[in-house]
């Protein structure tokens, strides 16, 4: 692998610029001019420093401006390398190409902007391993617990009371397979034939597929850019179902008051809440504010999940609530012979145990936040953005008219967005684009960006 050991770097300490903008200066005209080629592995700053005769801070601050410019990408204990560039910014010279005959076509991958997706591409590799040959020491059992493993059901108790200030023992904690088989638990042990589910609209289309599945009638209750809109709920509902962490699609943050307002719905009318906690781990300038099943937990049920925080692959989520509740879930778990897996269990308790998850969200915190910042660098311009402070999507709003045509517009030029429209139970009242940065590299999410503000200044 190529190293800039090879390169000739030159810097002058009687130049006006300082030393750290002369290396980035020299680092960013390689990367252009294809010296530097997308991944190669960059020396580390000690090292570099040493190789170029200055302090390491001089390469630490060029690296980090590389970075916040998306020039470089780190990838966990292997070190810096380059990003994958934007093709008008590595330019090659005409010589350097093959002669036509030889050339191949090549075309560029697609950039995925659709919501809902974690980056997936960058674990700790050692932690996960470890986390797995942990896994293979737990015998298999013939009656697994419906509640879950104790030792993770202690693990995540003191998760949750770390992470979102929830005081909750493990016995108001039961492990599931992630949000989708936690709605259909809560389903058939709160809803029936007929009854009357409320589901935030716009909203999460599984909370309603999985409820109407179930046998209840789905009530659509319309969202501001807040979240939920207590004032007119129905007094008739058995369930509602809500985000008020980052309310999806919106992005809204449910404020004190109407979080007060809602719990004291729910008690009057005898009401469930079950609350949506999906991505509550990530949150950019802005205080967490406290859980709905911290402020009642006699009227709400919490579901959580690794989905978005670790991986969707993974298949473990949590339900928080009473102990009658979850033992009326635990005893519906056993006639349904629905369980866990005990080894995936065991790989999510190690990864808690040993701190590996929480060393993971502090980095996506910092990696994600640098993709939003991206989106809203560039969106922020030319579109309204709703939801940028928490999560790991945004909504653009745009006239409904331009939103298919940009939609179609920009799959052409390699780009996957998502619109509004999928996420409304019936009429779309709210218009425009859901842009997840998740999935998506810093670079791509640039690159696909920046064709989008392209197309929404045309369609202007």
């Amino acid at each position: 692998m190529r190293t800039l050991i090879d390169l000739p770097i030159s810097l002058s300490r009687d130049a006006a610029l300082p030393l750290s903008v002369q290396l980035g200066d020299w680092l960013r005209g390689a990367m252009r001019a294809g010296a530097l080629t997308a991944g190669t592995r960059l020396p580390s700053s000690r090292g570099l420093a040493a190789q170029l005769g200055v302090s390491r801070t001089v390469v630490t601050e060029a690296y980090q401006q590389l970075y916040a410019e998306g020039w470089l990408e780190g990838r966990h204990g292997s070190g810096t390398f380059v990003a994958d560039l934007p093709a008008d910014a590595a330019p090659r010279a005409p010589q350097e190409l093959p002669p036509p005959e030889t050339r191949q076509v090549r075309q560029a991958p697609l950039i995925d902007l659709t919501p809902g997706k974690p980056w997936v591409r960058d674990y700790d590799a050692a932690a996960w391993k470890r986390a797995w040959r942990k896994a293979a020491d737990l015998l298999p059992v013939g009656d697994p617990d419906p509640y879950g493993l104790p030792s993770l059901r202690e693990l995540l108790a003191e998760h949750l009371r770390r992470s979102r200030a929830i005081a909750v023992g493990p016995e108001n904690i039961l492990v599931t397979r992630g949000t989708g088989n936690g709605l259909d638990l809560v389903a058939l042990a709160l809803l029936g034939p007929g009854a009357r589910a409320g589901v935030e609209d716009p909203g999460y289309r599984v909370a309603r597929n999985a409820f109407a599945a179930r046998g209840a009638t789905i009530v659509p209750c319309p969202v501001d850019e807040d979240g939920v809109i207590v004032s007119g709920l129905p007094s008739d509902l058995r369930v509602l179902y809500t985000t008020p962490a980052h309310q999806y699609p919106m992005g809204g943050r449910l404020p004190i008051p109407r979080r007060e307002r809602l719990l004291a719905w729910a008690r009057r009318t005898g009401a469930m809440v079950v609350e949506d906690d999906y991505d509550a781990e990530f949150r950019y300038d802005v205080a967490p504010l406290p859980a709905l099943y911290g402020l009642d937990p006699s009227r709400v049920v919490l579901l959580g999940t690794l989905s978005k925080s670790l991986a969707p692959d993974v298949g473990v989520g949590w339900l928080v609530g009473e102990p009658a509740l979850l033992s009326r879930i635990a005893e519906i778990r056993q006639n349904l012979s629905d369980r866990t897996s005990g080894p995936v269990q065991q790989a999510v308790a190690t990864l808690l145990e040993r701190g590996d998850l929480d060393r993971h969200l502090r980095r996506m915190r910092l990696e994600y936040a640098r993709r939003r910042a991206a989106v809203v660098e560039i969106l922020g311009p030319v579109c309204r953005l709703r939801g940028d402070t928490a999560g790991l999507h945004v909504l653009a709003e745009l006239p409904p008219s331009v939103v298919e045509e940009i939609v179609v517009a920009a799959a052409s030029r390699g780009v996957l967005l998502d619109t509004t429209v999928r996420h409304h139970h019936a009429e779309s009242h709210v218009h425009g684009l859901v842009i997840g940065y998740g999935s998506a590299s810093l670079p791509e999410v640039r690159r696909g960006c920046r064709i989008l503000a392209e197309l929404v200044a045309c369609a202007g």
